[in-house]
């Protein structure tokens, strides 16, 4: 992810959210208890497209002996996380350009069937220490697509970035397809 751009005098201002724990807790309901890796998540918004900062804190692996690090697959749980509070704080504020229409209920129905990862791509830096490390992560574009008049689906370019206070360091990319879209 980059810093952001110099702030520009016609540029819209960047709203913030602080962390919903009400929300929080019902986004990571479809969880088991051992894998609700997400504490908090700071959520900012401007121009249509929206971003969380988050804390993540792993006390150990949900399916291999301990590593001591973080791994693809917690990677990936953690980005999940991340990303459906973010969707969903972004529904409930109306932050994300092409949600306008969502209410809570329509995320709610949403949030497993229909939310699909198309493509995902992680950059091990430097180990992570998954016990505690933050976490960010921006929508970059969300667009509405039918191709060949199929049934329409919001397609959405994300990065993300994960770090600790030692110097760890993961990054990548996921695209995303909400599919059955109303």
């Amino acid at each position: 992810m980059t810093a952001p751009a110099t702030h520009r005098a016609d540029a819209p201002p960047q709203q913030s959210y602080p962390t919903d724990g009400e929300l929080l807790a019902r986004v990571l309901v479809p969880y088991k208890q051992h894998c609700k890796y997400l504490q908090s998540a700071e959520v900012t918004a401007g121009a249509g497209l929206s971003g969380a900062r988050c804390a993540f804190a792993i006390p150990e692996s949900c399916y291999i002996d301990d590593t001591g690090h973080l791994n693809a697959v917690e990677v990936n749980i953690a980005y999940n996380q991340m990303m459906y509070y973010l969707v969903a704080k972004s529904v409930k504020e109306g932050l994300l350009t092409g949600f306008e229409t969502w209410t809570l209920d329509d995320f709610w129905r949403h949030q497993l069937p229909d939310i699909l990862i198309a493509r995902f791509a992680s950059n091990f830096r430097r180990p992570v220490n998954p016990r505690s490390f933050t976490g960010e992560m921006e929508f970059r574009s969300v667009t509405r697509r039918a191709p060949g008049g199929s049934s329409p689906f919001l397609h959405a370019q994300t990065v993300f970035r994960y770090q600790d206070t030692h110097g760890g360091r993961c990054d990548g990319e996921a695209t995303l397809a909400f599919v059955n879209v109303p």
